[in-house]
């Protein structure tokens, strides 16, 4: 076996090469060297699990830090999220601010709220003082001292009250003229129905970013490249079939890229019968990661719904679908509706839709086998 020093396939963790994402991170950076309040500065990524957000917003992290922002690395939608942004706000500013001491607010009876030291604050301020306050007043301390903020926030979850705190206060500070931007990412269900929340009409003005599945030759491009050094021997035919077998997935090019190198002999080219058993191997731990997953989150309709889908080889008419539910067409439209906005079926043809999620049809029909 290949001691695997490339493939990373686990949620969350990086991967050694961004792949088909290059354009994608340019126009990120480009946006955040924009002008304060350009709405390229407010940024929503919109995947299904595995189409690489949370690895696209470590990767955008990792090269705003080079410019010099003061990053809040991606802190995930969740209580206490914004006293987490703050206290990142502080570790990374400290580098731009330490050792200078901010003017306290001279006069009157607010007990003159300020920083102690570098990016912390007083010890009236933290008692006293509101989370929101706290990350307005570390965006004009980084602003003075001439630097941005960029926010990162991943796994946005619908009607979250943080999530809402977090982007009413980024309002306030861009109505302040402060160097802030803010890039979010979720599910596309979520991220619709935060944005159908009235409190965050604001960030409808928002720029968004549904990330595509990667182009087949861009994968294996990647393949040639990584299995080359990694001194694996494999046939350009055997490789491109890895290659499309990932559908353009993220996360899968990653699980067949591991179970390849798990199985390979760099004495060896690779054989038949061992490609076949690492694509059932990552077929199965993608089903098991990303199907299973998705599916669990929708409603027992939703997923009755996909089931009849799932009848069909290639795309389903919608008519059809209500008929194996035994419900009607305007009844069957409501679920058609839903589940497009989540991000799991599209629009095919007039009429028909078809899956968006790589092998969740298959997965379906085995769940009903068994």
């Amino acid at each position: 076996m290949v001691h695997d020093e490339i493939f990373s396939p686990s949620f969350g963790n990086r991967p050694s090469y961004l792949v088909g994402r290059q354009d994608i991170m340019t126009s990120l950076i480009e946006g955040l060297r924009s002008a304060p309040g350009s709405k390229d500065r407010a940024v929503v990524l919109l995947g299904q699990r595995g189409s690489g957000k949370t690895v696209l917003l470590w990767e955008l992290a990792e090269r705003a830090a080079k410019d010099g922002l003061v990053i809040a690395s991606p802190t995930i939608a969740s209580e206490a999220m914004l006293t987490r942004i703050v206290e990142k706000i502080q570790e990374s500013g400290a580098q731009y601010v330490e050792g200078t001491r901010s003017a306290s607010l001279s006069g009157g009876s607010l007990g003159a709220p300020g920083f102690s030291f570098g990016l912390e604050f007083t010890r009236e301020v933290e008692k006293a003082k509101s989370t929101q306050y706290k990350l307005v007043r570390l965006a004009r301390e980084v602003t003075s001292a001439g630097h941005g903020t960029l926010i990162l926030v991943d796994e946005l979850q619908a009607n979250s009250p943080e999530v809402r705190q977090l982007v009413t206060v980024y309002q306030e500070m861009v109505g302040e003229g402060l160097d802030v931007s803010l890039v979010m990412a979720g599910l596309p269900g979520a991220v619709a129905a935060t944005l159908n929340d009235r409190v965050l009409t604001f960030l409808n003005r928002a720029r968004k970013i549904k990330l595509p599945s990667l182009s087949i030759s861009d994968i294996d491009a990647f393949y040639a490249d990584a299995f080359a050094r990694l001194g694996i021997s494999i046939d350009a035919s055997l490789r491109r079939e890895a290659a499309q077998f990932t559908q353009g997935s993220p996360y899968m090019l990653q699980l067949v890229g591991h179970a390849i190198t798990q199985r390979a002999d760099g004495a060896i080219p690779l054989s038949e019968g061992a490609l076949r058993d690492a694509l059932t191997c990552a077929r199965e731990d993608f089903e098991n990661d990303v199907c299973s997953t998705t599916l669990s989150a929708l409603s027992d309709v939703d997923v009755e719904f996909l089931g009849a889908m799932a009848a069909d080889d290639g795309p389903s008419r919608v008519s059809g679908v209500a008929e194996r539910m035994g419900v009607t067409v305007d009844y069957a439209q409501k679920y058609r509706r839903r589940l497009i906005n989540a991000g799991i079926i599209k629009p095919a043809r007039r009429g028909y839709v078809r899956f968006t999620v790589p092998y969740l049809a298959n997965h379906m029909r085995r769940a009903r086998l068994d």
